[in-house]
């Protein structure tokens, strides 16, 4: 009797340190983030779904389960995709949709943390990106073509009776 109990303690040991350890489903991996990211319609459908305001598809339920945890715990059960993927759509929506943002982040992270990351990250990536910008705000390439003025009109036809 002792074997079983400690039989099922080792058992009950191994399968929590696997899940720990574990990741988040990769069944939704292949969703194109992009064609959801240029849709005005797909998008709101999935903020509505992870605000409980409309119904959700199969992987935005995954999603929502999952929200609260990976913003918890820093995305650790997150794949390397899935981590990209979540940074690129939050991104995306503190940029372009700010007032979604403020919505999902008072349900999901009302202490703000995420969006902290971000802005801090932002700030380390501006100065080595401004440091290749001219004065205009384009890059400078060190090309011998930067004096090369490109006439952007039609071109001036030329004929052979003038």
């Amino acid at each position: 009797m002792k074997r079983f109990i400690s039989t099922i303690l080792v058992l009950y040991f191994v399968y929590q340190c696997d899940c720990e350890n574990s990741t988040y489903t990769t069944m939704y991996d292949g969703v194109d983030l992009d064609e959801i990211l240029s849709s005005d319609r797909l998008l709101a459908g999935y903020v509505n779904c992870l605000l409980d305001k409309g119904p959700c598809t199969p992987d935005g339920k995954e999603l929502k389960r999952n929200l609260p945890d990976a913003i918890e715990n820093d995305c650790s059960k997150c794949t390397e995709k899935q981590r990209d993927g979540a940074d690129k759509v939050m991104h995306y929506i503190i940029d372009h949709k700010p007032e979604d943002w403020k919505k999902l982040e008072a349900k999901y992270d009302s202490e703000g943390t995420y969006k902290l990351k971000y802005m801090s990250s932002q700030q380390k990536v501006e100065p080595e990106s401004k440091e290749n910008k001219n004065d205009k705000g384009y890059e400078d390439d060190d090309d011998d073509d930067d004096d090369v003025l490109y006439n952007k009109g039609p071109t001036p036809r030329m004929d052979s009776n003038e």
